[in-house]
């Protein structure tokens, strides 16, 4: 049973520009190319939306619509910077993410550590450090697979999270219109309605050798998208280079045998993230209260727990007397197939 979330951007672009731009929020504005040219909305604010305005309609019409509606060009190169911050947000939780453009993703956290593996609990906090680190809000939809939690992120738009559990699967996709899955667009539509199906539940009346002869390939997915299946994995589109855990603590801590009793609480969810993979260095890392930080590393394809409490006795000395508030350990990964027979994996337990 996989456990996926899909987190979608609120009004990425128009948002972004919304955070550098204060005195944009409450009137309507829109990101898109100019009337005069053809230009097309690629989003829109909310106040916007309220007008009806949203992406793919053109300027012109939009204008149309709220001729007082201010149109901004965009500036895709700061969009793009924002969306690798979204990326390495991302992977903080799991290396299996795979994004479907600058603002959206899937991730897959079937086996993250994170918050004892809740799914619920790692989207939940996805969303507040999208919030606290990059000033913006995201939607996200956690579900068993990438179709419903595609749609489940839709379902409480903007800055909403959707959960749903493998329970509540069947009386979700029950009453599910078929314009939902992905390709059902209005001319296929419009071929199901007169065939007297308009909801998921009618397919399995109607039959799945029916639909594949009236709809060919495409019958077949209707079919299992109408029974909630969906067994595409999450396909990560990048090269993880580390992997790592920390905590920031709820109150700063002084000693190093403080730090090295939470370098042990930390230590099984570095294994299970890590899943066996070779390493070729190990890193500690250190917050102090003055928000400044330190590192230290030291190369080994070993994840040695003995090394790890070493690094942290010596990089503790550079505190000064200074408390520390967040204690951190990561490995830089090695891409080079090496013996990783010696690496212990652990399991944690996790629910919904």
């Amino acid at each position: 049973m996989r456990k996926i979330i899909h987190v979608d951007m609120d009004c990425f672009y128009a948002a972004v520009e919304m955070r550098a731009h204060p005195e944009w929020r409450d009137i309507p504005m829109a990101v898109g190319g100019k009337p005069e040219r053809r230009g097309v909305i690629t989003t829109c604010n909310y106040p916007a939306r309220k007008f009806g305005i949203h992406s793919a309609m053109s300027s012109h019409q939009a204008l149309q619509r709220c001729p007082h509606l201010l149109l901004v060009p965009g500036n895709m190169a700061s969009y793009k910077a924002v969306s690798v911050q979204l990326r390495e947000i991302f992977h903080r939780y799991t290396d299996l993410v795979e994004p479907l453009s600058l603002d959206e993703a899937y991730l897959d956290v079937s086996d993250s550590p994170w918050f004892a593996g809740s799914a619920t609990r790692i989207a939940e906090h996805i969303r507040a450090t999208i919030d606290q680190e990059l000033q913006l809000t995201a939607s996200a939809g956690v579900a068993p697979n990438k179709f419903l939690a595609k749609i489940a992120s839709d379902e409480n738009k903007p800055d909403g999270l959707f959960v749903l559990p493998p329970s509540k699967v069947a009386d979700f996709v029950h009453q599910l219109p078929l314009t939902k899955i992905p390709g059902v667009g209005a001319k296929t539509a419009e071929k199901l309605n007169s065939l007297g199906l308009t909801h998921c539940h009618q397919l399995a009346g109607f039959g799945e050798a029916e639909l594949v002869r009236r709809f060919g390939k495409f019958g077949a997915l209707l079919w299992q998208r109408g029974q909630g299946i969906d067994e595409r994995e999450v396909q990560p589109h990048r090269i993880r280079k580390s992997v790592g855990v920390e905590t920031t603590l709820i109150e700063d801590i002084q000693r190093p045998e403080q730090g090295l009793s939470v370098l042990a609480e930390l230590w099984p969810e570095l294994v299970t993230r890590l899943n066996n993979r070779a390493i070729k260095s190990l890193c500690l890392k250190l917050k102090f209260a003055d928000f400044t930080q330190t590192t230290l590393s030291r190369r080994t394809h070993l994840l040695d727990a003995a090394l790890a409490e070493q690094l942290c006795v010596e990089v503790w000395q550079r505190a000064q007397g200074r408390n520390v508030r967040l204690v951190g350990i990561s490995v830089e990964l090695d891409h080079e197939p090496q013996d990783t027979s010696d690496v212990e994996r652990q399991q944690l337990s996790f629910d919904w």
